[in-house]
């Protein structure tokens, strides 16, 4: 997921992105734990989405406290 495609996103729409990839985290990590994960590359790039999103979100909190 591209950050600009992350800016385009509504807060709500941010807010359920977030949630389901915190799921899919959980998911990849239980994979992981009883040896069914195959694509071990994918919780490096969850990991990066959650991350871009929240960056995006404190950015647009900043933004309104500013203003």
């Amino acid at each position: 997921m591209k950050a600009e495609e992350i800016r385009g996103m509504t807060d709500d729409e941010l807010s359920s992105k977030l949630a389901e990839l915190r799921k899919e985290q959980f998911n990849l990590r239980f994979q992981k734990a009883t040896g069914q994960l195959e694509n071990t590359a994918r919780q490096r790039q969850v990991r990066r989405d959650i991350a871009r999103i929240n960056t995006i979100a404190q950015e647009r909190r900043l933004r309104t406290e500013k203003k």
